[in-house]
């Protein structure tokens, strides 16, 4: 292998931010937060998903407010009166 191309991997500490769940892992990731775990310092990194928060691995569904999301892009953007006229017309 040729010398100063590769990355320098190291151990890393990735944090869930829905669960809490931490993971030490070997990493490449450049990050400048850090993490006391067992009383040595680690780099932190934070993530949305990881096992400990994920529908497939926990077995719990998450179910999204859809209804309000699409109120909350016809207000943004046209309104109700956009949507609702176009539905009134067909009728």
């Amino acid at each position: 292998m040729k010398k100063d191309i590769h990355p320098a991997v190291r151990e890393v500490i990735y944090q869930d931010t829905v669960s809490g769940a931490q993971y030490k892992v070997l990493s490449a990731i450049k990050t400048e937060a850090k993490v006391t775990v067992e009383g040595k310092e680690y780099p932190l990194v934070k993530t949305d998903v990881s096992a400990a928060s994920h529908p497939f691995y926990t077995g719990q569904q998450r179910i999204l407010d859809t209804a309000g999301r699409v109120e909350k892009f016809g207000n943004k953007y046209g309104g109700k009166s956009s949507l609702t006229s176009l539905l009134k017309k067909k009728v």
